[in-house]
């Protein structure tokens, strides 16, 4: 049982956003589904929203489940009262973060979390043995440890002064014609929203976020996330005034670049981005395939992953039917800029779909 993070439903500048689950919607999928081993939440998103993780957990405790969460960007919540429940202290089982996002670790660094006796350390450390290397770096180990001494002596500093400075650039993108800062409309979509993630809103300007994306690019400022109206940049305790003022300067020069208009994206509501799972993700994987024009897939069964990136959260999986929605959203995104990074064809004039 995979879900996406938060728990409610909302609209937010002409996008209807659904988020889940919460705890209610797991009760409910628990009991429709009771020979589940577990569940894995993603929380928080790209856009730092943030799931009922406490309350996911005791559902899933109430029905003897263990919950597994991966927390990518989640490494700095343990380290301040002013962010989102770290997953250990809201009762899940097992985390996963991925230290080198939101924290200092080198790239590849990454740590697992457990609580309680639901999942073994016997089993845990088996499955990680299958998936890991025998050749271990001394260096990724060393900043582990690096920056969880850092966070522990000086951590809520470093991150009152990253919160302080993300207020301010939220601040300044709402005195910046165009642009928003995307603050309120979170919190009736999800239960915690991460302050060092700024969501900024550049439709008002008449752009996509991959147009602004690229543009801040070529000024050497690089998004964490870009979508068909928004992008997101996370501030954390390694920024500081020079590199908070180098992004608003970035920003109020949107403004003023002419800016190609291209026609907007396709965007398929949430119900319609839940496809039917015809074939197991590896049989279709290891099927016998071939390539049609994207044009022609609907129907078709696909044998690749399809993940605009970032957040690089698959549209359609192997096993996956191509719908005409989905379709048309790939098409629409990758005309407007949208980059696939794992599919066969990133620019999609084909795709990989099982061989009848």
């Amino acid at each position: 049982m995979c879900a996406r993070s938060g728990s409610a439903r909302g609209t937010t500048r002409n996008t209807t956003w659904r988020i889940l689950p919460g705890p209610e919607e797991t009760k409910a999928a628990l009991a429709e589904n009771p020979d589940v081993k577990g569940m894995l939440l993603i929380t928080p998103t790209d856009y730092g929203t943030c799931a009922d993780i406490r309350g996911v957990a005791r559902a899933c405790h109430d029905a003897d489940k263990p919950l597994i969460v991966d927390e990518a960007w989640g490494a700095h919540y343990p380290f301040h009262d002013d962010l989102p429940t770290w997953a250990m202290d809201g009762e899940a089982d097992l985390c996963v973060t991925s230290t080198h996002k939101m924290g200092g670790g080198l790239e590849q660094a990454s740590v697992f979390h457990l609580r309680g006796d639901r999942v073994s350390v016997d089993v845990l450390k088996a499955r990680e043995d299958l998936l890991g290397t025998t050749s271990t770096s001394a260096l990724l180990f060393a900043s582990l440890d690096g920056w969880r001494r850092q966070m522990v002596e000086q951590g809520a500093e470093l991150l009152s002064e990253a919160l302080a400075r993300a207020a301010r650039v939220r601040e300044e993108v709402e005195s910046i014609s165009g642009l928003h800062a995307v603050v309120e409309e979170f919190y009736p979509l999800a239960f915690e929203h991460d302050p060092l993630k700024v969501v900024i809103d550049v439709a008002g300007l008449g752009i996509t976020g991959y147009q602004a994306a690229d543009r801040l690019a070529e000024r050497h400022l690089h998004t964490g996330l870009s979508d068909h109206r928004r992008i997101a940049v996370q501030i954390t305790h390694a920024d500081d005034e020079e590199t908070v003022s180098a992004l608003l300067e970035g920003l109020r020069g949107l403004v003023d670049h002419d800016f190609e208009r291209r026609p907007p994206v396709d965007l398929p509501s949430g119900a319609e981005l839940t496809l039917e799972m015809r074939m197991l993700p590896r049989d279709a994987f290891f099927a016998d395939a071939e390539h049609v024009p994207l044009e022609k897939a609907e129907g078709r069964v696909s044998a690749e992953m399809i993940s605009p990136y970032p957040p690089g959260v698959p549209a359609i999986a192997p096993g996956e039917v191509f719908t005409d929605t989905i379709i048309d959203y790939l098409r629409t995104g990758v005309r407007s800029g949208m980059f696939v990074y794992d599919a066969a064809d990133p620019e999609l004039r084909t795709v990989r779909v099982v061989t009848y």
